[in-house]
């Protein structure tokens, strides 16, 4: 329930008195305003939210026991009573405004180092994917149009030439993610047959996706073979059946399994599959397309797999390769163009935005111009560039914080996120702040949920939110995820959540 206005609250003394004093729809309405509100955000809305604030201030009236109105009941009457009463409504009726018509999906700054936040919308992207999307949205485009013929053509064309030759495959399609592109290639290559997959692969990743239940929900059936830990080429080889139709791979992407492990080579797969007459397929999950061994970062590259001779991949596209949401199909041509006739394609292919700003993504890797591509860039930055980055930020900042504020920097860690290497960390540099007077969750919702008011009185203008960690009663604090160009934003949302 709102709370009652401080002069609402009043009214209750007498709520019959209180009722009476509580102004109409019109008189709210032709308050100035209000009469502002509605020419900027449309007199339907502004009606609508007069109506429900007078109607909740009703409803918590008479929800009160009624009261003696002391020696002075006048007071119920005085203008400057009312007028006290007509403010503080109109106060509540912008806030509701401005609720009703603030965008729910907004931006907010990446503090926790992990690069790949799954519930922070994943991988950033680039510069030339946004203007490419802006360019491509403003009007009208040869999404499916073949201008050199003058005659429809195909959406893949845009980005499967790019993408084949990133990965070293024939050919490639582009469907909305990639558990949509598990399902895709399952359904298209083993439905109502067997698939062979190894038990250590039967994964699960983010939000209860499941492979056994995606293969179910295909119409593939399950046939798994070996031990959670070990799994022998002869294991795939005894389970071969003429029922069967495909053998998968699944890369592991958000665990590992150590000590006394086994699998075969992919090549090994490969070969047992030309034997039979099977095609072989491998889900890479996360999409690693750049080499990052030197960086420390063990993933497997896709045109590895596709050197090795899988039939065809699939990884994300909003993952290690740093583009949009999307999923990646990627193989010999025949495989691929049997998968793209299945009927689902079209149920599952992407829009004109994707396409734009995967395009502009796979330029940027063709050009290898890595730092164009946010994700690639943070994963790539030092912890000595880090390290410099924050002693800076903590110089300039120092002055506009309270002398009870406690700054530290420290070495710690960040993460790759997104069900990407699990088990491998970013050496990094954290700042680590604390207060007597707010703790460390408090601060963290005080990032999280800032308020700014506007100069003109107006309607309440919410600023960016600010994600941050917690760590050992600490806020915490990773510049690796806050691009150069917020650190003054991050600053100034910092100090006032210290303040």
């Amino acid at each position: 329930m709102n709370p009652v206005p401080e002069s609402a609250a009043r009214l209750q003394k007498d709520s019959g008195t209180g009722l009476r004093a509580i102004p109409s729809v019109d008189e709210l309405l032709l308050q100035p305003r209000l009469v502002a509100l509605a020419e900027k955000s449309g007199r339907s809305l502004v009606t609508q939210a007069v109506r429900q604030v007078l109607a909740d201030l009703r409803a918590r009236l008479k929800s009160q026991p009624a009261q003696p109105t002391g020696s002075n009941p006048e007071v119920l009457d005085s203008s400057g009573f009312e007028a006290r009463v007509v403010a503080e409504v109109v106060a509540e009726v912008m806030v509701k405004v401005e609720a009703a018509l603030a965008p729910s999906l907004r931006r907010v700054i990446n503090a926790t180092g992990v690069v790949l936040h799954t519930n922070l919308g994943r991988a950033p992207l680039c510069v030339a994917a946004l203007a490419q999307i802006n360019a491509t949205a403003a009007s009208y485009s040869n999404l499916e149009y073949d201008i050199a013929r003058g005659e429809r053509g195909k959406r893949d064309v845009h980005t499967g030439r790019l993408l084949a030759e990133l990965v070293g495959a024939e050919a490639a399609i582009v469907v909305n993610n990639n558990a949509a592109a598990v399902f895709l290639v399952l359904h298209a290559l083993a439905k109502g047959a067997e698939v062979i997959v190894s038990r250590g692969e039967l994964i699960e990743i983010g939000d209860g996706f499941r492979i056994p239940d995606i293969m179910n929900e295909s119409g593939a059936l399950l046939r798994e073979v070996g031990t959670t830990n070990r799994t022998r080429l002869r294991d795939y080889e005894r389970a071969i059946t003429d029922r069967t139709r495909l053998l998968l791979r699944v890369h592991p992407s958000n665990f590992r399994i150590t000590g006394f492990t086994e699998r075969p080579p992919l090549a090994e797969l490969v070969a047992l599959g030309e034997r039979f007459h099977l095609p072989v397929y491998e889900d890479l999950g996360s999409g690693c397309v750049a080499d990052l061994a030197a960086n420390g970062i063990a993933e497997p590259v896709a045109r590895a797999s596709c050197d090795a001779g899988a039939s065809v991949i699939t990884f994300s596209g909003d993952k290690l390769l740093g583009g949009p949401q999307a999923g990646i199909i990627a193989g010999k041509k025949e495989i691929v163009e049997r998968i793209r006739s299945n009927p689902l394609f079209r149920a599952l292919r992407v829009d004109k935005l994707t396409i734009a700003a995967l395009e502009a993504t796979l330029q940027s890797y063709l050009r290898g111009a890595l730092d164009e591509i946010p994700a690639l860039r943070m994963i790539r930055l030092s912890q000595e560039e880090i390290a410099k980055r924050a002693q800076k930020f903590c110089d300039e900042l120092r002055s506009a914080l309270p002398a009870d504020v406690k700054l530290e920097i420290l070495p710690g860690f960040s993460v790759i996120g997104g069900g990407s290497t699990p088990d491998q960390q970013l050496p990094t540099t954290l700042l680590a702040v604390s207060t007597p007077r707010h703790s460390a969750a408090q601060l963290a919702e005080r990032l999280r949920k800032p308020r700014a008011a506007s100069d003109d009185g107006g309607i309440l203008s919410a600023a960016t939110p600010v994600i941050a960690r917690i760590e050992d009663k600490l806020l915490i604090l990773d510049l690796r995820t806050v691009h150069p160009s917020e650190e003054n934003e991050f600053a100034s949302a910092l100090a006032a959540a210290l303040a």
